[in-house]
């Protein structure tokens, strides 16, 4: 999904705008801004009165826990395809 071509997009991130310029597609690009949003007012909503600072830290914390976790999975998962290519080169 990337190009060389960088887009540039305007984005709302907990009532605040930021442009964004990246060689990522640009729906790819609002759909993070998206997550990001969203996360963040989850967290000032269930904790109305931590700083901006602290919501901002606790959402990095949050989706980098829920990246390593799929990170974790997406490994398991190319080790059991491997073993199962190896497995079936022996039926042969």
């Amino acid at each position: 999904m990337r190009s060389d071509r960088r887009h540039r997009i305007e984005v709302n991130i907990f009532g605040e705008e930021y442009t964004l310029k990246s060689s990522s597609n640009p729906e790819h690009m609002k759909k993070v801004a998206s997550v990001v949003d969203e996360t963040m007012n989850k967290i000032a909503e269930s904790k109305p009165r931590i700083s901006l600072h602290q919501i901002a830290v606790l959402a990095a914390l949050n989706l980098a826990d829920e990246y390593l976790k799929l990170e974790d999975e997406h490994t398991d998962l190319l080790e059991m395809l491997d073993e199962k290519g190896e497995t079936d080169k022996g039926d042969n």
